[in-house]
């Protein structure tokens, strides 16, 4: 079965760590067939959050701005790789992901933290969790966590680390589970509301 999986990313940084971690999840979704799409908060730049896209008008929106809600609807789930910045996840990917609500709804949603640290970035993980429960999306049980990301992973997003490819395997596996779960639940049944 082929899915389709959006890949957001949210740091502004100018030196990005994290641009591994996206890089590398996209590789891995690559390599099982996903289509994947990369919403990367800097490319999608829609600025601080003023109007959310379902207060535009129909076709009022910018283009950009309805591009990525397109492929946010007709997404069967999302990796969302967050880096830890002060216990919590990034502003500028909290902000990219507000401009959203009911496309998300019901559709599973995967964790990637990574940090420069050994822990990972879990903190952030812990706190991304409830925002995307929160705006309608299941996320699975794994975390998917990069320690060291400097040094787990080179600047084209491929593994130094054996364990890192067995793990995310298993993390993908479960993903697709819930993809198929839900999925198949969308169709049979629709949207409880």
């Amino acid at each position: 079965m082929s899915f389709k999986t959006v890949v957001f990313y949210g740091s502004y940084r100018s030196d990005r760590q994290g641009i591994k971690a996206a890089r590398f999840m996209i590789d891995q979704l690559n390599q099982r067939n996903h289509e994947v799409i990369f919403a990367d908060a800097k490319e999608y730049d829609f600025g601080i959050l003023d109007r959310m896209y379902k207060e535009y008008g129909k076709g009022q929106a910018p283009a950009k701005m309805e591009e990525l809600a397109e492929h946010i609807r007709t997404a069967d789930g999302f990796v969302v790789v967050a880096g830890e910045y002060n216990h919590s996840i990034q502003p500028g990917l909290s902000n990219l992901m507000a401009h959203y609500l009911e496309e998300y709804f019901f559709r599973p949603a995967g964790i990637v933290s990574y940090s420069v640290s050994s822990f990972g970035g879990v903190r952030a993980a812990i706190q991304l969790r409830a925002f995307l429960s929160e705006m309608g999306m299941p996320t699975i049980s794994s975390i998917f966590a990069i320690s060291k990301i400097g040094e787990s992973l080179s600047e084209a997003g491929a593994s130094r680390e054996a364990a890192l490819t067995k793990r995310v395997g298993q993390f993908l596996d479960e993903l697709e589970w819930y993809e198929e779960a839900l999925l198949r639940q969308r169709k049979e049944k629709g949207n409880p509301f």
